[in-house]
């Protein structure tokens, strides 16, 4: 499936939140958090001629979000951000002065961290980061994650002392589950998505991923005329959609947000021109990105900035992971889990579609952003699906630069 946006919304003015949230002084306060991390370090941007010159296209750059924070995934910049701020809050109200994060382990405030809990519901990737959020402030932390989450993601989170809580059903289930269990027992809640009335904290954690759009921008030769990014709930998407379009304004990129087809609910959303709950179907191989319900905040952005919406297939992922790991001559390999190379997906499938190519105005002079969202998050799913482990892959790229 590909649709043009046509909501009533598009093109208008970002909601004033939204600005505030997603702006230039937003993403400097975010990277003066992360510069307090031991681990801080920008991920890199690869570039992908020669797959560009087979597709068409003037350059493809791909920032590989699986080297952030040693997690593996780009949520590393937002759950943990959103616990650590959340946190420097809370003990700012307690002890009635306003606290920098150059405070945050000082005995005072690990005084207050320590009798804190903090929850999510997680496919994966998110609770890992709001459990590593919660070890470095000293803080509890509660995981709620649904059947379909695979065991050796589960053992990744629980390496942070977190408590995992397994929930029947889907990401959706666990989401509602999380929510209630938080308030019957006054944990915070920091999850990615919103529903009416929680808004703010997703918000943060949509903040922590402007770093990757201005870290990108600062390393392109020019800026990038196409993005394509993968949607779940609509997060990271709406992060990249937002941010792009308050730092570039006329000059931002044509930007396509990417969903699984078999949990479309940004598509389906874009498609119904208002958030919509789609039914729980077969299971996808993306399941990073198997979310059946809308962030409400995400949508009000993309609504806005997103210019167009698209589906790719089971397939499409699986591919994208093998051409990443066995590259065309001249690129370097990338490890991209199920989830991480989509919006690569997204770009090879319109590409390939003469109506969604000349409605996006894909051609010899488009330069194309693309992040790979997530490594080998689940090293044995991995391998099942590439043939090779994750480290054999990597092994590859030091041989040749040797």
């Amino acid at each position: 499936m590909f649709l043009k946006n046509l909501n009533v919304a598009y093109k208008t003015p970002l909601d004033p939140r939204d600005s505030e949230t997603l702006g230039v002084e937003a993403v400097t306060e975010v990277q003066r958090f992360l510069s307090y991390r031991e681990n801080n370090a920008e991920t890199p941007l690869v570039s992908l001629s020669a797959l560009a010159h087979e597709l068409g296209v003037s350059s493809i750059h791909l920032k590989d979000e699986g080297f952030r924070l040693g997690l593996g995934s780009f949520k590393a910049l937002g759950g943990s951000y959103a616990v650590i701020r959340l946190v420097l809050e809370e003990a700012s109200r307690r002890l009635s002065r306003q606290l920098d994060v150059s405070e945050l382990h000082t005995p005072d405030v690990a005084a207050i961290t320590q009798s804190m809990t903090v929850a999510c519901a997680t496919d994966g990737n998110h609770g890992r980061s709001v459990a590593q959020g919660a070890q470095l402030v000293g803080a509890k932390a509660a995981i709620f994650v649904h059947s379909g989450v695979s065991d050796e993601r589960v053992a990744a989170i629980a390496r942070f002392s977190a408590d995992m809580i397994r929930v029947e059903g889907t990401y959706d289930d666990s989401v509602r589950e999380a929510s209630k269990v938080a308030a019957e027992r006054g944990w915070m809640i920091v999850s990615d998505t919103s529903w009416p009335g929680y808004e703010r904290i997703p918000g943060l954690v949509m903040q922590g991923y402007t770093a990757i759009i201005q870290e990108a921008l600062r390393k392109m030769p020019e800026p990038p005329t196409h993005v394509f990014v993968q949607s779940g709930v609509g997060g990271i998407a709406a992060a990249a959609a937002g941010h792009l379009a308050i730092v570039l304004g006329d000059e931002r990129p044509v930007f396509t947000v990417v969903d699984p087809s078999r949990a479309a609910c940004i598509v389906e959303t874009a498609k119904a021109g208002h958030p919509v709950i789609i039914p729980h179907g077969e299971p996808t191989v993306m399941a990073m990105l198997e979310c059946y319900e809308p962030s409400l905040v995400a949508w009000r952005i993309l609504s806005r900035v997103a210019d167009a919406f698209m589906t790719v297939d089971e397939d499409d992922a699986i591919t994208v992971m093998r051409k990443l790991a066995y590259p065309t001559a001249g690129d370097p390999a990338v490890v991209a889990g199920e989830s991480g190379g989509v919006g690569l997906a997204g770009l090879i499938k319109a590409i390939g579609d003469p109506a969604s190519k000349a409605a996006l105005q894909l051609g010899p002079y488009s330069r194309v952003l693309v992040i790979n969202t997530e490594g080998a998050t689940d090293p044995v799913k991995y391998e099942e699906i590439v043939g090779e482990a994750p480290g054999a892959v990597l092994s590859r790229n030091a041989e040749a630069v040797a």
